[in-house]
């Protein structure tokens, strides 16, 4: 019983030792998060200090070598020296950013819904039905994935342009996202799909469901959160690419957000007060639709990646 006794105060000591130890293990955990954020969100605060800015140039001191620590953080601050709306309103009445913004909402928009639509009947049926090629159509799926994006330019070119017809039309950029998003797209809903058990569906059998009925009201109702990163995905595929557009696109009044902006940095003129303020729209919608999206991207980006 003494022995039991003298113990106790010295697990006592121990854990509260311990409890120090980690406490100040989550102090420098903490701070080290702090700094790679702060260089991770240190060029956005110049692109935002120069679109409110009201100038097209970025405006760096130069000091001399007996500057002090202060003048010298000054220097590196990204903060104007005044606040103005002007780049972004010269950029949304001046310029036809809006007519861009519009083009670029047409394509991203389409491409969302194709895509969306074909992986998930092509998700499903991988899922649940078994048929000749399966296995290798899911190879070939992710065999796709293993290319970059610029070694299929030419044979896009050749395929849309020439063979199609639909250069410099909506339907030939939103074919191409398409087809680019869906392998990724069919993997991940190909997974989700995996984890929802097959009784619900054989019990929506036995009361006289129809396929398309269990996969319309009651699979993809089940999926929302897979859907939902899908349609995200989908989306900034359309939204975001600039490789591509600039390249199918060749008539002024039908470049999308990202083309557009590259001619207000150009080989005789650099209007970096419009492209930041035209950076800055154009990410809002992806910022937006992430936000309202967030209670999905969880679940949905952990679930799928169980299973094969």
């Amino acid at each position: 019983m003494s022995s039991i006794a003298t113990s106790a105060p010295v697990t006592g000591s121990a854990s509260k030792s311990t409890g120090k130890k980690v406490g100040v293990s989550h102090v420098w955990l903490h701070i080290g998060l702090l700094f790679f954020t702060f260089i991770a969100c240190y060029p956005i605060l110049w692109v935002l200090a120069l679109a409110f800015s009201g100038q097209q140039s970025v405006q760096i001191a130069t000091l001399p070598a007996e500057a002090g620590f202060l003048d010298r953080l000054r220097a590196v601050t990204p903060w104007p020296q005044s606040f103005s709306l002007q780049n972004f309103t010269d950029v949304l009445t001046e310029q036809p950013f809006l007519q861009w913004l519009f083009n670029s909402a047409v394509v991203a928009g389409l491409t969302t819904i194709v895509g969306v639509f074909l992986a998930c009947t092509a998700a499903y049926a991988f899922s649940r039905f078994r048929f000749p090629g399966r296995q290798s159509g899911m190879m070939a799926f992710l065999v796709s994935q293993m290319f970059p994006g610029t070694l299929m330019m030419i044979p896009l070119y050749i395929i849309v342009v020439s063979w199609l017809g639909l250069g410099n039309s909506y339907f030939g950029l939103v074919l191409v996202y398409a087809v680019t998003a869906i392998p990724f797209c069919v993997w991940m809903l190909k997974g989700y799909f995996d984890t929802i058990p097959i009784e619900i569906e054989e019990s929506a059998i036995m009361d006289g469901a129809s396929r398309s009925t269990i996969f319309f009201r009651i699979i993809l109702p089940l999926a929302k959160p897979a859907v939902a990163v899908t349609a995200l995905f989908s989306f900034m595929t359309g939204w975001n690419e600039f490789i591509l557009a600039s390249v199918f696109m060749t008539e002024e009044a039908r470049y999308t957000a990202p083309v557009g902006l590259r001619f207000f940095v150009g080989g005789f003129s650099a209007q970096w007060g419009y492209f930041a303020a035209g950076s800055i729209i154009v990410s809002l919608p992806v910022v937006i639709l992430f936000l309202y999206l967030q209670k999905y991207l969880v679940s949905g980006l952990t679930a799928g990646g169980v299973k094969g």
